[in-house]
Order: C-alpha cells, then sequence, then structure tokens
C-alpha cells in the first residue's frame, strides 16, 4: 500500500525447499503457491486471487508434502526450509483434475464468461476454450473432460437474479469459493454478501438472501471482478470477453486517482476494470466502474453553435439538453471560433483587461488547466482566471500556505494503514471518496480507531470508535476544546513544538477559554468525550487528520483548517507515517488544476502573482507583461458580471471551458442572472449543460476517455490517462480548441522578452508571437499535449522537474515532490522541516465566527450540501450514466424521522425548501444520520438544485462560498420540476 514500514519488508529472508525434486528458493512467509509460480510451476487455483486473503477452501490447489498424510493446500501454507512438496506428482495431478472436473460438472450448458479474449486480435483464432472463465482455463491445462456419468448428477440450477441495473447473478456458474465474499467483506467493507446454509443447500446470498438489486449493495463491483466463472458478471459483459483494445487511464470522478481500463468494443466502452495503481490497488467505486457510458449518451454536442439573433438568455429557463435547435444554430468551427475569439478580443480592447475572465475545469488534464490559465493571462491580460477548487478546498488551501507552507496533503490517503487514530472530519468518504474509505475501513478491521466528528452521522460512522456528531457551524469550538485539552493535560510533543513551530504562546493563551467544559454546551459534543478523543490523538504512535468540504465550506473555513494544522502540530503528529494532514479532493483533477496554476491570485506551483521574483520570472518565461496584481475569485467574477456600467472592472465576457457554474455556485439565481448578463459568453462542454443553456458561442469538446493527459490526484501522484475514443462527430480535443482561441486572440500588449532570463530558467515552447495572435506551436500527437506538459513541468521545476513525460509513459504515476529522475517521489512530505521562511509551522489561533445566517423563526432548519455515491458535482456526466441514473435517478431530501414525524410527513412525501434567495421542491427520504433542525440536499440535480438556496457569503481569506450552512423553511406539499431530460432510462444489456 505503502512504503515498506518493516525491516522483513525491506529486506525479505529467504528459507531453501524442494519442489518437484529440485531445490529452490522461497521468501519467509510466501505461500507454496507463490513460490512455486515464482519457480515457473503452476498451480491450479480457483479460491485464489492476488490481493484476497488465502481461504484454502476450492482444494484446487492441493499438493503433496514430504512427510504428511493429506495433500494440502498451497495456496494458504507457507513455505518452511527444508520442506519436500511435489505439485506435479500423479497423486497431487489427480486431486487436482477431480476438483476441477467436479466443479465443471455442475457448469450450465452455455456459461457467462467465455474464455474467447486472449485469441481476438490472431488472425485465425481458434475456437474459444470453454465458458466459464478460469474453471474452464484450468481444465485445459490439465486436459480434464467432464464425464457423462458425472454430467447427469448436475445441480438443480438456481434462477438468474437480473435485479441490478448493473451487474446479474447467475449462480449456476458458482463454485462457491468465497471470493466474492471476501472482496466484499474484506477489501471493501461493505458487508453485503454472505455465505448462507450448509451442504448441498449452501449458496452466496446478499444481506437477508435480499435480491442483488434490494440489497445494500453500493455496486463497486468488486464482486465481479473477483469472480471466477462468471457467476458475478457486469451486464455489458455477459458471454465473450472479446474486445477491441484495452486502454490503460485514470477515473474521471473524484480526486482518489483510481487507475482504469477501458475495454472499447465497436468504438464504444462496454466495461472498466479497475487496475492497480498506488491509489486504488484495483479497486474500484460504482461510479468509476460502471458511469461510463455518458461518453456514448445521445446529447453529446457533436458540432459548434451559434445562439441565434434574437433568442434571449431567459435564466429562468429550464435548459432542454437534447432539443436546443430553437435556441441555437450549427456553426462551423472557423466561424464559431473567428465569433468566440473574435468577440472577446473586441471587448478586451474596447473595455481593457479587466474586462475578461476565465472559468478553467477539475475535470480535465493538468495539460489543459496549465493552458487555459496561460491564456487568460497572456492573452486577455489579466488574472481573473479560477475552477471550482474555490468553491471545493480554497480556504483549506490558504491556511495549509499559511501555516505549512504548501497547499498539498502531508500524507497520502492509504498511509492510515500505518495510523492508530484516523479523525475524519466534514467529510462523507463512503460517497464522495469510496476507495480512499475502503482504506479507512480496512485500518478499523485491523485495530485503528476512526473518529467521525460531523453534523451527519454517515455511513463510516459504522466503523467508528467514537462520533462527534457536533452541532452544524461549531467547528472551531470543538477543535479548540482538543487543543485546549492536548495543553491544559500535558499532552503537547514539547520537542516537536520548541524545533518545529512558531507562535505556539499565542495559540495556548486563544485556547485557554476553550475548555471542553466550556464548549460542550456550544458544540453539543460531552466534555469528557472531547477529553477522551483528545488525548487518544495525542497519544496514538500515528494519527491522521483527513477533511473534506464540511470544514471548508464556511465563512471560517480557513479558521477550521488552522484549528486542525494547530491539533497536529502540538501532537506532532506531522511528517511521519500513519499521521498529518489530509483535505480529500472533491474532482478527478482539483490538485492538478490548481497546481498548474488555474487560480486568480497564482502562477503554476503557488507562486502569488504579486511576488515580484515569480512575476519576472513568468514575464520572461512567457515572453509578455503580465498584471501584477491578483484576479476575481469565481463569485467576485459573478458580482463584477452584474456590476456597473461605470465600474472600470465589470466583467462583460467569459471563456468556460468544462465548468458549470450556473448549477454549482451559490445563490443560482444571482448566478444565472450574471452569467445571462454577458455580453459575450463562451463555453466549452461536452453537454448542454445550464451554463452552455446561457451562452453566445458552445464548443463541442472532448470527454475525459476521448483525450490524452495527465491528471494529479488528492495523493500528489501525477498520472497518466491514454486516449481510448475519439470525440463524435465534429467534436475537437479540449486542448487544440484552447489553442485554436488563442492564435485568434492576439497578446493583450506588445511583445516583450526581457534581455536576461531568470537562472534556471528554460524558454516556454508555445511561445506567444506578433500581434496577430499568440503563436503557439505545441508539435507532437493528441495536440502536442506532450509539449505542454514539458512547458508546464519547466514552469513547476520545483515539484515535478523529476518526472517527465517519458518517465509517466513507463510507470503511470509518480508522486510529487519529485526533483529528478531517480527520485521515487516523496508520500510523506515534512518530514524534517515546512517549505516556510523559517522551516517552522506557523501556528494561527482561530476564534468562533458565526456563520453569516443563523436559522430563526422563519426560517428554522439549517441547510446542508453535498455529494451522494451515485451522482458527482452538478450531475452532467453521471446522470447521463444508464446505471448511475438507474440507481439515483430522482432528487431527494434528507431528514431524520423525528423531525418528519413534527411535520406530519412521511418517506416519499413532497415537501418545499425555501432560503432567502430561493426554493426547490423536492421528495424527502429519512435518514436518522441528519441532525434534528437540519435537512441535507445533494447539489447534482437541476430540477431540485440545492444552490437556488445557498449563501454566496464569503471566507475571508479563502474566499470561499458557505455552501454547508444557510437557513431555510421545509413547507409540506409543492410542485417538483419535470425531469430536465437527462437521464438515460435505459438499463444495459448484454455487448453483443
Amino acid at each position: 500500500m505503502n512504503a515498506p514500514a518493516k525491516l522483513n519488508e525491506l529486506m525479505p529472508q529467504t528459507v531453501e525447499f524442494t519442489l518437484d525434486g529440485r531445490a529452490v528458493q522461497a521468501f519467509e512467509g510466501e505461500s507454496i503457491l507463490k513460490a512455486a509460480e515464482r519457480h515457473g510451476v503452476q498451480i491450479p487455483r480457483l479460491c485464489y486471487m492476488d490481493g484476497l486473503r488465502p481461504d484454502g477452501n476450492c482444494r484446487s490447489c492441493v499438493v503433496e508434502i514430504q512427510g504428511e498424510r493429506t495433500l494440502a493446500p498451497s495456496c494458504c501454507r507457507s513455505v518452511t526450509a527444508g520442506m519436500e512438496v511435489r505439485a506435479t506428482s500423479e497423486r497431487a495431478l489427480k486431486s487436482q483434475r477431480m476438483v476441477v472436473e467436479m466443479l465443471l460438472s455442475d457448469m450450465p450448458e452455455t456459461g457467462y464468461k467465455w474464455n474467447d479474449a486472449a485469441h481476438a486480435d490472431a488472425e485465425s483464432a481458434p475456437a474459444p476454450v470453454g465458458q466459464h472463465g478460469e474453471l474452464s482455463e484450468w481444465a485445459t491445462r490439465l486436459a480434464v473432460e467432464v464425464r457423462p456419468a458425472l454430467q447427469t448428477l448436475r445441480r438443480t440450477q438456481p434462477a438468474a437474479d437480473v435485479s441490478h441495473p448493473a451487474m446479474a447473478v447467475n449462480l449456476d456458474a458458482c463454485i462457491q469459493c468465497n471470493r466474492c465474499v471476501r472482496a466484499c467483506r474484506e477489501e471493501q467493507v461493505n458487508d453485503v454478501i454472505g455465505y448462507a446454509m450448509r451442504g448441498a443447500d449452501s449458496r452466496i446470498v446478499f444481506d437477508l438472501d435480499d435480491p442483488m438489486g434490494d440489497s445494500t449493495c453500493v455496486a463497486c463491483g468488486e464482486c465481479v471482478q473477483a469472480c471466477p466463472t462468471g457467476a458475478l458478471m457486469p451486464k455489458t459483459r455477459i458471454g465473450s470477453q472479446q474486445v477491441d483494445r484495452q486502454v490503460d487511464s485514470v477515473c474521471p470522478f473524484c480526486g482518489v486517482g483510481c487507475l482504469i481500463t477501458y475495454n472499447v468494443k465497436d468504438e464504444k466502452i462496454v466495461s472498466v476494470d479497475g487496475r492497480d495503481g498506488p491509489a486504488n490497488h484495483g479497486r474500484l467505486c460504482v461510479k468509476g466502474r460502471f458511469g461510463f457510458d455518458y461518453a456514448h449518451h445521445p446529447q453529446r454536442l457533436t458540432v459548434p453553435l451559434i445562439r441565434k439573433p434574437g433568442v434571449p438568455k431567459d435564466f429562468g429557463d429550464a435548459p432542454r439538453p437534447g432539443d436546443w435547435g430553437g435556441a441555437f444554430r450549427e456553426a462551423t468551427w472557423e466561424e464559431a471560433l473567428a465569433l468566440a475569439a473574435g468577440k472577446l478580443k473586441d471587448l478586451r480592447d474596447t473595455h481593457g483587461s479587466k474586462a475578461l475572465a476565465g472559468f478553467g475545469s477539475a475535470k480535465g488534464s493538468n495539460e489543459e488547466a496549465y493552458l487555459f490559465q496561460k491564456l487568460v493571462r497572456t492573452g486577455f491580460g489579466s488574472n481573473n482566471v479560477d475552477h471550482c477548487t474555490r468553491l471545493c478546498h480554497a480556504s483549506s488551501v490558504a491556511a495549509l500556505l499559511e501555516g505549512v507552507g504548501s497547499g498539498a496533503v502531508s500524507n497520502q490517503v492509504n498511509d492510515v494503514e500505518h495510523a492508530d487514530l484516523i479523525f475524519v472530519i466534514g467529510s462523507n468518504p463512503t460517497a464522495n471518496h469510496p476507495v480512499a474509505a475502503t482504506w479507512m475501513k480496512n485500518a478499523a478491521k485491523r485495530g485503528a480507531k476512526i473518529v467521525l466528528a460531523d453534523p451527519r452521522v454517515t455511513d463510516i460512522g459504522k466503523h467508528a470508535w467514537r462520533t462527534l456528531q457536533f452541532k452544524a457551524d461549531t467547528d472551531v469550538a470543538m477543535l479548540n476544546a482538543l487543543i485546549h485539552t492536548v495543553i491544559e493535560e500535558g499532552l503537547v510533543d514539547e520537542a516537536f513544538v520548541r524545533e518545529r513551530a512558531s507562535n505556539f504562546e499565542a495559540l495556548r493563551e486563544n485556547v485557554k477559554g476553550y475548555s471542553p467544559e466550556a464548549m460542550a454546551p456550544i458544540c453539543g459534543i460531552p466534555a469528557e468525550t472531547l477529553r477522551e478523543v483528545a488525548r487518544a490523538f495525542a497519544t496514538a504512535k500515528g494519527a491522521m487528520v483527513l477533511w473534506g468540504m464540511g470544514v471548508s465550506q464556511h465563512v471560517h473555513g480557513t479558521d477550521n483548517a488552522r484549528c486542525l494544522i494547530a491539533l497536529v502540530t502540538v501532537t506532532g503528529q506531522i511528517g511521519k507515517p500513519g499521521s498529518g494532514l489530509h483535505p480529500l479532493r472533491g474532482q478527478n483533477n482539483v490538485q492538478g488544476a490548481s497546481d498548474a496554476g488555474l487560480i486568480p491570485m497564482m502562477f503554476p506551483n503557488y507562486q502569488r502573482v504579486d511576488d515580484a521574483a515569480a512575476h519576472a520570472w513568468f514575464e520572461n518565461f512567457w515572453g509578455v507583461p503580465l498584471d501584477a496584481t491578483p484576479g476575481y475569485t469565481v463569485v467576485e467574477i459573478m458580482h463584477k458580471a452584474l456590476a456597473p456600467d461605470s465600474d472600470p472592472h465589470k466583467i462583460r465576457g467569459m471563456y468556460i471551458m468544462g465548468e458549470n457554474p450556473a448549477m454549482s455556485d451559490p445563490d443560482l439565481n444571482h448566478a444565472r442572472h450574471a452569467l445571462a448578463s454577458l455580453e459575450h459568453l463562451v463555453v466549452q462542454d461536452i453537454f448542454m449543460t445550464e451554463t452552455a443553456w446561457l451562452a453566445d458561442v458552445v464548443l463541442p469538446a472532448s470527454a475525459w476517455p476521448e483525450k490524452t493527459g495527465t491528471v494529479s490526484n488528492t495523493d500528489r501522484m501525477v498520472q497518466l490517462g491514454l486516449r481510448a475514443l475519439n470525440p463524435p462527430g465534429e467534436a475537437k480535443p479540449d486542448l487544440w480548441i484552447i489553442q485554436q482561441i488563442a492564435r485568434r486572440m492576439g497578446p493583450h500588449a506588445p511583445h516583450f522578452v526581457s534581455s536576461l532570463p531568470p537562472e534556471g530558467a528554460v524558454r516556454a515552447l508555445g511561445r506567444p508571437g506578433g500581434a496577430e495572435g499568440l503563436d503557439w506551436n505545441y508539435q507532437g500527437d493528441e495536440s502536442g499535449v506532450a509539449a505542454v506538459y514539458e512547458e508546464m513541468r519547466q514552469a513547476m521545476h520545483a515539484a515535478i522537474s523529476g518526472i517527465s513525460w517519458e518517465r509517466l509513459q513507463r510507470e503511470s504515476s509518480v508522486t510529487y515532490p519529485c526533483l529528478s529522475e531517480d527520485d521515487p517521489g516523496q508520500p510523506i512530505v515534512f518530514v524534517d522541516d515546512f517549505p516556510t521562511a523559517d522551516g517552522r509551522v506557523k501556528l494561527v489561533p482561530a476564534d468562533i465566527i458565526p456563520a453569516d445566517e443563523r436559522p430563526d423563526a422563519q426560517y428554522p432548519f439549517v441547510l446542508i450540501t453535498g455529494r451522494q455515491l451515485e451522482h458527482w458535482h452538478t450531475g452532467s456526466m453521471t446522470r447521463r450514466a444508464t446505471v448511475l441514473d438507474a440507481l439515483e435517478p430522482m432528487a431527494t431530501a434528507s431528514m431524520n424521522q423525528g423531525d418528519l414525524d413534527a411535520l406530519g410527513l412521511q418517506a416519499g412525501d413532497v415537501v418545499t425548501l425555501r432560503s432567502r434567495r430561493g426554493e426547490v421542491a423536492i421528495h424527502v427520504r429519512r435518514d436518522d444520520g441528519t441532525p434534528a433542525g437540519a435537512v441535507f440536499v445533494p447539489f447534482a440535480y437541476y430540477e431540485a438544485a440545492a444552490n437556488l438556496m445557498t449563501n454566496a457569503a464569503l471566507d475571508p481569506f479563502g474566499k470561499i462560498p458557505e455552501f454547508k450552512y444557510c437557513a431555510v423553511q421545509v413547507l409540506r406539499g409543492g410542485t417538483p420540476v419535470a425531469a430536465a431530460g437527462y437521464g438515460t432510462g435505459a438499463v444495459p444489456t448484454a455487448a453483443a
């Protein structure tokens, strides 16, 4: 999982034994099966699978051991010195063949997992060998054929279970190897699949013998990846396993960064497999495994579109993603690009460089993010560039840069393997980062203590040692109480604080008034529980903090993160295995897009635009004069779009790539009004999103499987994804489109190059040219992606100089900081010092700041927003994925049973939620993890857009909106908005 922590892992000891008459060596503790495999002896195995605990129940791997009466299962028997093993003796082979024959005799005539994939590319492929996956494969290897007498005794075949939208259960092909049970219970720790009954009645069951579709299955698909025979299969892969090609990539959803392989047939992705990447080790979640077919949705944009003359931008209208003909007309690329860039250029030249802004995307590649921010800075002429990180972790990054000198995580998620205590706050990892949550659950099963601190008790609470269900908005009170306890009870790591921290006395003085006894009535956690958790955190060998947007999306989000930094510092829980600070990134490239400079106050690698040295470096590197003042952020840009004409910084034109602020911004009526008021809006996307509906020009772009590029995950891993498909119709790669816009924009000022480039600087590969355009010239395949990456690597040399494009092609994933080709990367940072001016953590005291808006008699409930497992961000991708839409087709508001009873409501009733800014009508569902007086609403549904109600009040430091707290009414009744037409309404069928 992570770096070896024990000496025997670094220097494994060997033992000598005899295998089929020859002396060989095995590693100490190694199984006979794995040792034999290393020495070229293939022993049959069916219940065994790399990565799963060996079970030894199928008995197909038995071998003879000298001096022992019975045959031994080689998968779960360790080699000992001097052991004599016969794996291919007559007796062993006879038993192996007998087991395989008996299992094969019970198989159905037609199987579900044909062994034909290996022959797909052969010119004259032989007939498929067997139809039962690994069982048929071993039968072929062992030359086993089922005797007719055994076939007559075939068991009664169980009925198929196709109740689940994604997976088919055909237990007539089940050999009861229990791999699915171990995958579900021990790897993913979902505890859905079990083994029930006895003897001839024994079988695999889901929950209490429920149909799979009615069970608590979360559709991670670990079971279908583990099943050897096809008894559990994705519905899209039943039967033939032949595909035209397999392409390695990275999951396009959350920030965990799981490595995947796309299986492509007839130019469509038919399934996704998990790869053994450092972040996931083969594991996936429902989105990663089954959320792939959005790329083939009929609503994909395939031609450039231009708004028809006289068609108003009514931001109150529901977009019609499949029926845009009334508002837009088709155009050629040349016409669309000329209009898109020409009007932006005119606005810049007429009103000045502050008149334009750009929103890039955390859903695209690093190269796209880098080139987009470079376009805004060198072509638009200002730093008015931002993306959705502003709405996620800006306050976390502000506190981290201030305190520890780096906005990235200190330790990778799976370092929880080495933690004694895992403190999860403001995050719902089982829904938002499901594979990351599996590492936490694995650690809990091994004895680590999980502390869940959250106003909502989410699924990770089932595995928690202590749950701190604090009152919403009281994070600082609770965290200061923990810090107070550590200091008051003498639990401070004195040496760490003395040698590696500054401003401790100010922190000590500040928390004197925050005793657990004083804070308990405020945060709602008993004082003794707060003290117990503080003691456990301080005395743990390793304690790690992981947090999400429940911490950051407040007006006091930066203060929340400051408290977390102080907590790990005073306890010395940073800079070592199983400790540290990890803000979990929400989207697949939030980390990378920020690293690449897609933020208004920072050049690439977090170099401030108003820092004279950094400013001079980039002016020389890009060869143009640059704005030295920070730009406006996402929310500020929306305000500036509605500013009076007299405002010299009024935003009049925008270029938005892959973002959907008409759904993701707070106070959506205001945000949509701002977008509709722009003189010129260019949107580059794959669907007619809510934002694209308000555009003047819409440019059809490439989905993630249609591009080659890198992304950087929450663990600081730069990872390479390869193009698996071509964009549909006339859609183009995003990287190509950005370059075309740049060539038509022209620089914002005369060409400028200093005579003396800064020491160590290398001239950018795509330099601006003359006054007619930014004459970028990125040569090479895939729109010059490798050349763009090389320029980005030079701009970020202090972080990724050792990660070349060639290295990524070899290794797929490299962790930064990485400063040389032979540097393996640093999964744990801050081991010796911090990248601050004095090398120390700067402790910043924080006091209680109330939310901008509090519940009152008129608006008595608190609205909490967030994501759900099956959908992601604004739903533009996941709601067009067949399986994901089938699992969660409708928006719901979660409330606990007590509040439902008090309002006379039942689950399924319709209510109207209303804030001071907007309202939605929505169905309610029961969720007793939601606290009394609160309502939880996911923000992925246009029909019930949670952000119509949220508050745009900003954290003064991170400038992040207060998404996680506003006051609402809950009124019985209402008329839900009709579905926006994003759903697929179909269930996948078997591939042809």
